[in-house]
């Protein structure tokens, strides 16, 4: 057998300060991200007590009644519709301009700004600026197209419009992604299939979108992710008495009215586990269509 070199002195000064700089981070994951959903994962398991105290364990009671609630159902329902609009449109829309805006074109600096500001505005006043927009009697999309519509408070559109200011907030975080893998592809590969007599619709679409795989496919991950998990944009446009808040609320939502206003944090607990078994089961099929797509390009 080998015998194992022993560190040097420096070697264990320099593996000290690594474990060093690291702890921070690794005590935040645990403190902020391991203990409470080990504690999540306990209390749906639990009928919980005032104040997280005096927890009865119930075994799976919980769970039945989360499985056999049709406000669950619909609450996933809602939450899938959302992710439907938001998702391909937030991506599809984003690498347009991605592509436009990697163009010598004048003031490209300044729409790539434009663009990305609603990524640095704060979630309440951009709930509050769409409320505007949005208000049936003075907002500005009925009184621009002079229509009486109900944007956010008809249970058959407003899950429409929700889905549209979702969209609207992620363009520009799409796009500086899709920028930055754009200015990766070499410039050589347009040269020649211009050569070729290639115009600028195939290049699109047998140059830049396959080279822009990998890219996607993190988008699509992270943003079905972010997608399935809204919560603070339907909390700050949907009120209380809106009438079209079952056919809007998310899954999160829907936890977030049992855990907190109702104090039925186990129940909340169990919602919350179907919805991380949810998001653990699209991940895994999304990874898998990745590998099988870009083993084939």
């Amino acid at each position: 057998m080998k015998e194992r070199r022993k560190m040097t002195k420096a070697a264990k000064t320099e593996a000290i300060w690594a474990y060093c700089f690291v702890a921070p981070t690794i005590i935040g994951l645990i403190v902020l991200n391991f203990i409470p959903a080990i504690n999540t994962l306990y209390q749906s398991f639990c009928k919980t007590g005032d104040f997280g105290r005096g927890n009865k364990f119930v075994g799976l009671a919980n769970y039945k009644a989360v499985f056999s609630n049709m406000e669950t159902w619909q609450s996933l329902l809602n939450t899938i519709k959302y992710v439907i609009i938001e998702v391909p449109l937030g991506i599809v829309i984003a690498l347009i301009l991605a592509v436009l805006l990697t163009k010598e074109i004048k003031g490209r600096s300044f729409f790539r700004t434009i663009f990305f500001l609603p990524m640095v505005c704060a979630p309440a006043a951009v709930a509050m600026v769409w409320r505007w927009l949005y208000n049936q009697q003075f907002g500005l999309l009925n009184n621009l197209f002079h229509t009486n519509v109900a944007w956010i408070s008809d249970p058959k559109i407003a899950w429409i419009s929700v889905g549209v200011i979702g969209m609207w907030s992620i363009i520009g975080y799409n796009m500086v992604l899709f920028i930055g893998a754009l200015q990766e592809i070499p410039h050589d590969y347009y040269e020649a299939a211009t050569i070729d007599g290639a115009n600028s619709v195939r290049q699109f679409f047998n140059i830049t979108i396959p080279l822009l795989s990998k890219t996607t496919f993190f988008l699509i991950q992270t943003r079905l992710i972010g997608a399935l998990t809204v919560f603070d944009l339907m909390f700050m446009v949907m009120s209380k008495t809106n009438v079209a808040l079952q056919k809007v609320q998310s899954t999160v939502y829907l936890f977030y009215q049992y855990a907190f206003t109702n104090g039925n944090k186990g129940y909340g607990a169990a919602i919350v586990m179907l919805l991380v078994a949810f998001i653990m089961l699209v991940t895994f099929v999304l990874q898998k269509c990745e590998k099988h797509f870009i083993a084939d390009l």
